[in-house]
């Protein structure tokens, strides 16, 4: 007998719906599936042989022919022993062939008949929900992830034992099963969230001193801005970025549903989260390979780069970090993707995060300070060579984060702010940002193009004419220039200015001026 299940896989953020054929006929016995399968999925037939078998359904000595088709779209990862599973058991006629065009069914299986938990659920109950799909059969260890798409029921099943049972019921039993198997829902952090300090979470109140480089990250976070932290060690420069979290505001609902869409293709979303709530702050050490943090294998899984969408990624001495894994940071700063190509496609991730850097002037650290820095002029400049003029051009504000005096550390100087006041000014920062852009596709003003970016200023004559002074002499590229506007832009949505005022536009000027001092002589 003939008999089709339909599942899906998923290639980079995109879902594509697979038909599982099965046919249990006369002949010798043989169990065969084609369908330009990946060697995991060729090694379902044993564990779907072994997993019917322990479940009270072994195969008979007949001929069993399994396709997964299209057959020109590359079969990989662990979702389709179940699908598998319930094609044979349909055939067989073990599952009753009754309204399965309406379902779709992922899932992996062990030996002893257990479904157990399988990547990028989310994504395909999204993709079955908008092509109509009725129901959707997911390991129960996903149900969280599933239950946040609506205009679709979620069966979630332990074993295919279950799924069998489910699939045989009345449509009375099948609903009092959904209400049993529901799991509750933790109420999203968005709408319990009151603008204090999460516990546990570090606070800017924390430091002490360094009040110019915490005026800056304020300002690099309001806009999303590509922030550089350069220091001697123990500056706290690593300190700050660790409390950028704090004063991220929260993703609305779509933010958070793309976020979780790649943490569940990566299979970093834990089966007792429903959806990622808080914005990705990534911090990858400096051995990493391109591939960690562009993405890597035959069929790429995300990296560091698209994991960090959304949110933040850090890269704390950045220096040590290998050239060509800095490079590769280029071009998704600028477009905002990452497009790998292998022999079987092109796979596309979003890569919108803002970066965050930080790193010590010299080897030693202590760069220009003559009384302390024992490096050689040769020795800075190839230090400080290693970050190129193309990746540092792409950083919209750069601090420079001093030694940390003893009154600083003696609690005389100002009381500094709690996260939590800070955090209400980039919230409103941001509200006016997307506002202003909703129109345009985008939402922060370091996403503004170069034809936007003059117009969203609004600078008059005067205000040009002293941009152009500046061009000159700080050397700058058009890229370089246009960064300064929309970091000045920023600067104005902080204080709810309309238009960019001269002050705006010189202290956004100041945020570029210590690239020519660490990196005017070597790069």
């Amino acid at each position: 007998m003939y008999s089709v299940i339909t599942t899906a896989t998923v290639r980079a953020m995109d879902v594509r719906f697979v038909c599982v054929e099965a046919d249990v006929s006369d002949g010798m016995p043989y169990f065969e599936m084609v369908g330009f399968l990946s060697s995991e999925v060729k090694e379902a037939k044993e564990r779907v042989r072994t997993a019917m078998k322990n479940s009270g359904c072994a195969l008979p000595p007949r001929r069993i022919t399994v396709n997964l088709s299209p057959v020109n779209l590359r079969k990989v990862g662990n979702i389709y022993d179940l699908p598998v599973a319930i094609a044979i058991m349909t055939s067989m006629e073990i599952v009753r062939a009754r309204d399965l065009e309406d379902f779709i069914v992922v899932g992996e299986i062990g030996l002893d008949g257990q479904v157990r938990r399988a990547d990028g659920i989310l994504p395909i109950v999204c993709a079955a929900a908008e092509a109509g799909i009725k129901e959707c059969i997911v390991p129960a260890a996903n149900m969280r992830e599933a239950m946040n798409v609506g205009g679709v029921r979620i069966v979630g099943v332990s074993s295919v034992t279950e799924a069998r049972d489910y699939l045989n019921s009345s449509r009375e039993k099948r609903d009092e099963w959904i209400r049993k198997t529901m799991v509750k829902m933790p109420e999203a952090a968005a709408e319990s969230h009151s603008g204090e300090q999460c516990a546990g979470q570090p606070d800017f109140a924390d430091i002490h001193g360094q009040y110019m480089v915490k005026r800056a990250c304020e300002v690099a976070v309001a806009g999303m801005h590509n922030f550089l932290m350069i220091g001697p060690p123990g500056s706290g420069k690593t300190m700050i970025a660790s409390r950028i979290p704090g004063i991220l505001p929260l993703p609305d609902f779509s933010e958070r549903m793309e976020i979780s869409k790649i943490y569940s293709i990566a299979g970093e979303l834990g089966s007792d989260e429903g959806l990622i709530v808080n914005r990705p702050f990534r911090s990858p050490h400096h051995t990493i390979s391109v591939q960690g943090m562009v993405g890597g294998g035959a069929i790429p899984k995300p990296g560091e780069i698209t994991m960090s969408h959304g949110g933040v990624l850090f890269l704390d001495e950045l220096p040590e970090f290998k050239k060509c894994v800095l490079e590769t940071l280029r071009q998704p700063l600028e477009d905002r993707r990452v497009s790998i190509v292998r022999a079987t496609g092109r796979f596309e991730y979003p890569a919108d995060f803002m970066l965050v850097c930080a790193m010590n002037p010299c080897s030693c650290g202590y760069y220009p300070d003559r009384n302390r820095c024992n490096c050689s002029v040769a020795q800075v400049s190839a230090y400080l060579r290693k970050i190129s003029r193309p990746l540092l051009d792409r950083i919209d504000i750069s601090v420079e984060a001093p030694r940390v005096t003893y009154k600083d550390l003696e609690g005389k100087g100002p009381a500094g702010e709690t996260s939590a006041r800070i955090r209400e000014r980039v919230t409103a920062a941001q509200a006016i940002q997307k506002e202003r852009y909703k129109d345009m596709g985008i939402r922060f003003n370091s996403q503004l193009t170069g034809m936007n970016v003059e117009r969203m200023c609004g600078l008059d004559e005067a205000k040009k004419r002293h941009m152009s002074e500046i061009f000159e002499k700080m050397n700058l590229t058009a890229r370089g220039y246009y960064k300064i506007l929309k970091v000045a832009r920023t600067i104005a949505d902080l204080d709810g200015r309309e238009k960019v005022e001269l002050d705006d536009l010189n202290e956004a000027v100041m945020y570029k001026g210590i690239d020519e001092k660490f990196f005017g002589e070597v790069v």
